[in-house]
Protein backbone atom coordinates (compact mmCIF):
# COMPACT_ATOMS: atom_id res chain seq x y z
CA UNK A 1 0.00 0.00 0.00
CA UNK A 2 3.08 2.20 0.43
CA UNK A 3 3.93 2.06 -3.17
CA UNK A 4 0.68 2.70 -4.22
CA UNK A 5 -0.09 5.68 -1.92
CA UNK A 6 3.05 7.36 -2.92
CA UNK A 7 3.03 7.25 -6.04
CA UNK A 8 -0.43 8.70 -6.32
CA UNK A 9 0.99 11.58 -4.18
CA UNK A 10 3.12 11.69 -7.09
CA UNK A 11 -0.20 12.54 -9.46
CA UNK A 12 -1.48 15.42 -6.71
CA UNK A 13 1.73 16.81 -6.86
CA UNK A 14 1.63 16.92 -9.91
CA UNK A 15 -2.03 18.36 -10.65
CA UNK A 16 -1.19 20.88 -8.00
CA UNK A 17 1.75 21.92 -9.90
CA UNK A 18 -0.20 22.62 -13.09
CA UNK A 19 -2.71 24.53 -10.90
CA UNK A 20 0.10 26.62 -9.79
CA UNK A 21 1.43 27.14 -13.26
CA UNK A 22 -1.73 28.11 -14.55
CA UNK A 23 -2.70 25.18 -16.66
CA UNK A 24 -5.35 23.88 -14.19
CA UNK A 25 -8.42 25.73 -12.54
CA UNK A 26 -8.01 25.82 -8.94
CA UNK A 27 -11.44 24.24 -8.14
CA UNK A 28 -11.09 21.37 -10.43
CA UNK A 29 -7.06 20.50 -8.69
CA UNK A 30 -9.76 20.97 -5.57
CA UNK A 31 -11.64 18.08 -6.58
CA UNK A 32 -8.39 15.54 -7.17
CA UNK A 33 -6.89 17.24 -3.64
CA UNK A 34 -10.14 15.86 -2.17
CA UNK A 35 -10.36 12.76 -3.36
CA UNK A 36 -6.56 11.57 -3.06
CA UNK A 37 -6.97 12.95 0.49
CA UNK A 38 -9.90 10.85 1.22
CA UNK A 39 -8.23 7.80 0.10
CA UNK A 40 -4.85 8.42 1.99
CA UNK A 41 -6.77 8.86 5.28
CA UNK A 42 -8.04 5.47 5.41
CA UNK A 43 -4.32 3.66 4.75
CA UNK A 44 -2.89 4.91 7.88
CA UNK A 45 -5.64 4.56 9.91
CA UNK A 46 -6.30 0.66 9.67
CA UNK A 47 -2.68 0.36 9.88
CA UNK A 48 -1.99 2.31 13.48
CA UNK A 49 -5.06 0.35 14.78
CA UNK A 50 -4.19 -3.16 13.43
CA UNK A 51 -0.36 -2.10 15.13
CA UNK A 52 -0.76 -2.87 18.24
CA UNK A 53 2.28 -2.11 20.86
CA UNK A 54 4.70 -1.30 17.44
CA UNK A 55 5.32 2.62 17.97
CA UNK A 56 7.45 2.68 15.20
CA UNK A 57 4.65 1.36 12.70
CA UNK A 58 2.26 3.90 14.29
CA UNK A 59 5.01 6.70 14.11
CA UNK A 60 5.59 5.36 9.81
CA UNK A 61 1.64 5.65 9.58
CA UNK A 62 1.59 8.59 10.76
CA UNK A 63 3.48 10.27 8.11
CA UNK A 64 0.96 9.94 5.76
CA UNK A 65 -1.24 12.40 7.89
CA UNK A 66 1.06 15.00 6.63
CA UNK A 67 -0.30 14.40 2.76
CA UNK A 68 -3.57 13.54 3.68
CA UNK A 69 -4.56 16.74 5.58
CA UNK A 70 -2.49 18.61 3.49
CA UNK A 71 -4.42 17.52 0.09
CA UNK A 72 -8.05 17.70 1.84
CA UNK A 73 -7.48 21.00 3.56
CA UNK A 74 -6.29 22.48 -0.03
CA UNK A 75 -9.08 20.74 -1.77
CA UNK A 76 -11.89 22.03 0.72
CA UNK A 77 -9.75 26.04 0.47
CA UNK A 78 -9.97 25.71 -3.55
CA UNK A 79 -13.22 24.50 -4.21
CA UNK A 80 -15.46 26.94 -1.69
CA UNK A 81 -12.67 30.25 -2.21
CA UNK A 82 -11.04 30.51 1.08
CA UNK A 83 -8.17 32.12 1.88
CA UNK A 84 -5.03 30.55 1.58
CA UNK A 85 -3.29 31.66 4.95
CA UNK A 86 -4.65 28.60 6.70
CA UNK A 87 -2.75 26.51 4.20
CA UNK A 88 0.29 28.11 4.46
CA UNK A 89 0.54 28.19 8.13
CA UNK A 90 -0.32 24.76 7.94
CA UNK A 91 2.11 23.60 5.45
CA UNK A 92 4.86 25.66 7.49
CA UNK A 93 4.00 23.22 10.52
CA UNK A 94 4.53 19.92 8.07
CA UNK A 95 7.59 21.66 7.01
CA UNK A 96 8.98 21.13 10.64
CA UNK A 97 7.46 17.55 10.69
CA UNK A 98 8.71 16.42 7.88
CA UNK A 99 12.47 17.63 8.84
CA UNK A 100 11.96 15.38 11.96
CA UNK A 101 10.71 12.42 9.99
CA UNK A 102 14.01 12.93 7.79
CA UNK A 103 16.15 13.29 10.90
CA UNK A 104 14.96 10.07 12.19
CA UNK A 105 15.41 8.13 8.62
CA UNK A 106 19.13 9.23 8.98
CA UNK A 107 19.47 8.57 12.37
CA UNK A 108 17.01 5.61 13.73
CA UNK A 109 16.21 3.66 10.45
CA UNK A 110 19.58 4.60 8.22
CA UNK A 111 17.57 4.82 5.15
CA UNK A 112 19.34 7.73 3.51
CA UNK A 113 16.95 7.58 0.39
CA UNK A 114 13.67 8.55 2.28
CA UNK A 115 16.15 10.69 4.56
CA UNK A 116 16.75 12.88 1.53
CA UNK A 117 12.61 13.03 0.53
CA UNK A 118 11.35 13.78 3.26
CA UNK A 119 13.75 16.88 3.52
CA UNK A 120 12.77 17.83 -0.11
CA UNK A 121 9.36 17.54 1.00
CA UNK A 122 10.13 20.07 4.04
CA UNK A 123 11.51 22.26 1.45
CA UNK A 124 8.50 22.29 -0.68
CA UNK A 125 5.86 22.91 2.14
CA UNK A 126 8.42 25.53 3.19
CA UNK A 127 7.59 26.91 -0.01
CA UNK A 128 3.78 26.91 0.28
CA UNK A 129 4.18 28.54 3.62
CA UNK A 130 6.06 31.22 2.00
CA UNK A 131 3.33 31.51 -0.95
CA UNK A 132 0.00 30.99 1.20
CA UNK A 133 0.70 32.52 4.28
CA UNK A 134 3.68 35.31 3.68
CA UNK A 135 1.80 35.88 0.14
CA UNK A 136 5.34 36.08 -1.43
CA UNK A 137 5.48 36.01 -5.43
CA UNK A 138 6.70 32.57 -6.17
CA UNK A 139 3.77 30.84 -7.16
CA UNK A 140 5.62 30.41 -10.50
CA UNK A 141 9.07 28.76 -8.66
CA UNK A 142 6.67 26.80 -6.39
CA UNK A 143 4.82 25.41 -9.22
CA UNK A 144 8.11 24.13 -10.89
CA UNK A 145 9.58 22.80 -7.89
CA UNK A 146 6.32 20.46 -6.92
CA UNK A 147 6.14 19.26 -10.75
CA UNK A 148 10.15 18.54 -10.14
CA UNK A 149 9.21 16.81 -7.04
CA UNK A 150 6.09 14.87 -7.97
CA UNK A 151 8.69 12.93 -10.28
CA UNK A 152 11.35 12.42 -8.19
CA UNK A 153 9.86 12.27 -4.36
CA UNK A 154 7.01 10.15 -5.18
CA UNK A 155 5.82 8.86 -8.60
CA UNK A 156 9.60 6.92 -9.67
CA UNK A 157 10.00 6.01 -6.12
CA UNK A 158 6.05 4.52 -5.56
CA UNK A 159 6.55 3.18 -8.96
CA UNK A 160 9.83 1.37 -8.25
CA UNK A 161 8.75 -0.02 -5.12
CA UNK A 162 5.45 -1.33 -6.75
CA UNK A 163 7.50 -3.49 -9.14
CA UNK A 164 10.18 -4.67 -6.74
CA UNK A 165 12.83 -2.45 -7.28
CA UNK A 166 13.43 0.23 -5.00
CA UNK A 167 15.68 -1.85 -2.44
CA UNK A 168 18.28 -2.02 -5.42
CA UNK A 169 18.90 1.22 -5.70
CA UNK A 170 21.45 2.51 -3.90
CA UNK A 171 21.80 6.48 -1.31
CA UNK A 172 24.24 7.04 -3.51
CA UNK A 173 22.00 7.57 -6.43
CA UNK A 174 19.45 9.81 -4.64
CA UNK A 175 22.27 11.91 -3.63
CA UNK A 176 23.14 12.64 -7.13
CA UNK A 177 19.04 13.42 -7.66
CA UNK A 178 19.53 15.98 -4.93
CA UNK A 179 22.28 17.35 -6.19
CA UNK A 180 20.65 18.07 -9.02
CA UNK A 181 17.59 19.03 -7.97
CA UNK A 182 19.63 21.77 -5.64
CA UNK A 183 21.30 22.72 -8.83
CA UNK A 184 18.07 23.15 -10.70
CA UNK A 185 16.26 25.01 -8.08
CA UNK A 186 18.83 27.72 -7.57
CA UNK A 187 18.70 27.84 -11.77
CA UNK A 188 14.59 28.19 -11.96
CA UNK A 189 14.92 30.48 -8.66
CA UNK A 190 17.05 33.36 -10.70
CA UNK A 191 15.26 32.18 -13.48
CA UNK A 192 11.69 33.23 -12.56
CA UNK A 193 12.75 36.16 -10.38
CA UNK A 194 14.43 37.51 -12.82
CA UNK A 195 10.73 36.85 -15.65
CA UNK A 196 9.08 38.22 -12.44
CA UNK A 197 10.94 41.81 -11.94
CA UNK A 198 10.69 42.18 -16.11
CA UNK A 199 7.19 41.56 -15.82
CA UNK A 200 6.88 44.27 -12.85
CA UNK A 201 9.66 46.34 -15.41
CA UNK A 202 7.01 46.49 -18.47
CA UNK A 203 4.12 47.27 -16.03
CA UNK A 204 5.69 50.42 -14.78
CA UNK A 205 6.79 51.09 -18.28
CA UNK A 206 2.98 50.96 -19.84
CA UNK A 207 1.81 52.46 -16.47
CA UNK A 208 3.93 55.57 -17.00
CA UNK A 209 2.64 55.90 -20.45
CA UNK A 210 -1.19 55.94 -19.61
CA UNK A 211 -2.88 59.63 -19.26
CA UNK A 212 -3.59 60.37 -15.95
Amino acid sequence: MQSVGLMYCGAVLFINALMLLGKVHSKSAGVFNLFLGAIQMITPFYVIFTAGSDSWVIFNASGVFLFSLTYLYVGITNIKDLDGAGVGWFSLWVAIMAAGYGTLSFVHFHDAKFGIIWFMWAFLWTLFFILLALKKEISIFTGWVTLIQSIITATIPGFLMLIGLWDSIGAEVMWAVALLFVIIVFTLYYRTKEHLQHQKSEFSTVAGKLPT
